[in-house]
């Protein structure tokens, strides 16, 4: 039983919202399934005002029945082994936006067992379209009946590390030129474990773009992402390592960078400078303030749905370009020497 049932209240209808939006149920119809795409501005508002108005939602099943449309969306992900909250919020608010539920679905086994889980999705015609934010056996895509709406954003592998945009390292060439202008010459990088590709794009881009600046290297800490990383590489430098640029593989091995220098009476910024990455709710607290890389996981997953959806709608997919990862400047990077 529906709540409108259960309540006794009834149901708003599609000819109800056409009434008092002044408009035909077609136009309604067409609002509902394309989003407003095609009508003209002041026809959008008055629909859309009108539903809001009566409250209107809706039945999916009904709908279903007449048209094979669910209503509903999957996600797959690999076996959860850290929280995806972020990039999935930012997908299923572009979903419910365009009027979709979603269903998010995590498996064990690899881009094969994801693809036969994508095959009974498909083929029981349970949802509208399936998102997959982890690898799927390319194969296995290309036999899916035409029309399919399939989009395979892979941005985590089967440990759910980070691949794609999340493996971006661009951001540290961004930090270490803005450092070189700033005066520091000798630099240092703790990096993330090294099964990770995040971690090799960071070291990848470190390297390069030390040698191409002529800087001077006192190396890469292979550690992980725990703050212990952070504290075993600062307490291997020798005493005449400031002045120094420490970049670390994320914000709280940037912590421990930042603990071990201040037991050894090195000043932050005045005699190392430090930067994380994540910029985690932790960044802008610790004293000093860390500089680090914001990532938008939310927008990685709005885009992911949006291209998605337009697929559905034969629609053209309108994405945000910018870069996902951008760094934010915070008291902990500064001028060597500086105080």
């Amino acid at each position: 039983m529906t709540d409108d049932a259960a309540s006794g209240t009834k149901r708003p209808t599609i000819l109800e919202v056409a009434r008092v939006a002044g408009v035909s149920h077609q136009t309604v119809s067409r609002f509902l399934r394309f989003h407003g795409e095609g009508l003209k501005p002041a026809t959008r508002e008055r629909v859309s005002a009108a539903i809001d108005e009566l409250g209107y939602r809706p039945n999916l099943v009904a709908r279903s029945m007449r048209t094979r449309r669910t209503g509903r969306l999957a996600v797959l992900l690999p076996t959860v082994a850290f929280n995806p909250a972020r990039m999935l919020s930012g997908a299923t608010d572009v979903a419910h936006d365009a009027g979709f539920s979603v269903d998010v679905m995590s498996y064990d086994g690899g881009a094969a067992s994801r693809a036969d889980r994508l095959l009974d999705l498909v083929e029981w015609g349970q949802v509208e379209g399936v998102l997959s934010f982890a690898p799927v056996d390319a194969e296995v895509v290309e036999r899916l009946p035409p029309g399919t709406a399939v989009t395979v954003a892979a941005e985590l592998d089967d440990q759910m590390r980070g691949i794609g945009e999340l493996a971006d390292g661009s951001a540290i060439v961004t930090i270490i030129e803005r450092l070189a202008e700033l005066g520091h010459r000798r630099f240092l990088h703790v990096a993330g474990a090294h099964n990770f590709a995040s971690a090799r794009a960071r070291r990848g881009a470190y390297l390069e773009t030390i040698e191409r600046l002529g800087l001077d290297s006192l190396g890469v800490h292979d550690g992980d992402w725990l703050g212990e990383s952070g504290v075993a590489a600062v307490e291997a430098l020798p005493d005449d390592a400031p002045p120094l640029a420490v970049l670390a593989a994320n914000d709280l091995v940037a912590a421990g960078v930042i603990s071990a220098a201040s037991r050894r009476g090195w000043r932050i910024p005045q005699d190392i400078s430090v930067t994380g990455w994540d910029d985690t709710a932790l960044a802008p607290f610790l004293l000093p303030p860390l500089t680090s890389v914001e990532v938008d996981l939310e927008r990685i997953g709005r885009n992911a749905m949006a291209g998605l959806i337009a697929t559905i709608r034969g629609a053209h997919a309108e994405v945000d370009t910018r870069p996902v990862s951008r760094v934010v400047w915070r008291d902990s990077a500064g001028p060597p020497g500086r105080g």
